[in-house]
């Protein structure tokens, strides 16, 4: 029988189980070598260190005393709708929690916070090859944007060498 189910915002003594679920999100997303976040780089960005800004929160969800899932959020702009809203970096929920409704739990609690903070909306990216995930959020009403929208990056040296262009540009 499934314990009581709770979810609240994380506090900077959950940061061990934030890092154990950000390293199952990683394997299950067949990319266990990319994760380089630590407890400490994870204290600082998510604002519990003295002085520090918090980069994104996190929303943890418990079946009794057992962590089983997991939201990692921040606020996000429309600026066709001058509003704030809330992007979803990462949702997971435990694999022996699945099943039971505790993905909905987590996005209802967010979808709660874009209207407490009279939002636009809730979005996120999901991995072209992870069906069961796409059917679940279509389920739940999300649109897929897939066909107008491209998602792009710069990271690494990318992201160095772009940043050395200054404000002008040098056109290399």
């Amino acid at each position: 029988m499934a314990g009581r189910v709770t979810v609240r915002a994380a506090v900077a003594s959950d940061i061990p189980v934030i890092l154990e679920i950000i390293k199952e999100l990683a394997l299950y997303e067949k990319e266990p070598d990319k994760v380089l976040a630590t407890e400490e780089s994870l204290h600082d960005t998510l604002g519990f260190k003295e002085g520090s800004k918090c980069y994104a929160k996190a929303l943890l969800l418990y079946e009794g005393d057992e962590p089983a899932g997991m939201a990692l959020y921040f606020n996000s702009y429309s600026t066709w709708r001058a509003k704030p809203g809330i992007y979803l970096e990462d949702l997971f929920v435990r694999s022996q929690f699945r099943g039971k409704g505790y993905g909905t739990t987590l996005l209802a609690a967010l979808a709660k916070e874009v209207l407490e903070i009279d939002g636009a909306r809730l979005e996120w990216s999901v991995l072209k090859w992870n069906e069961p995930s796409i059917k679940f959020y279509e389920g739940i009403g999300a649109t897929n944007l897939g066909k107008e929208w491209q998602q792009m990056r710069v990271d690494g040296d990318a992201l160095e060498n772009l940043a050395r262009r200054g404000v002008f540009g040098d056109g290399k």
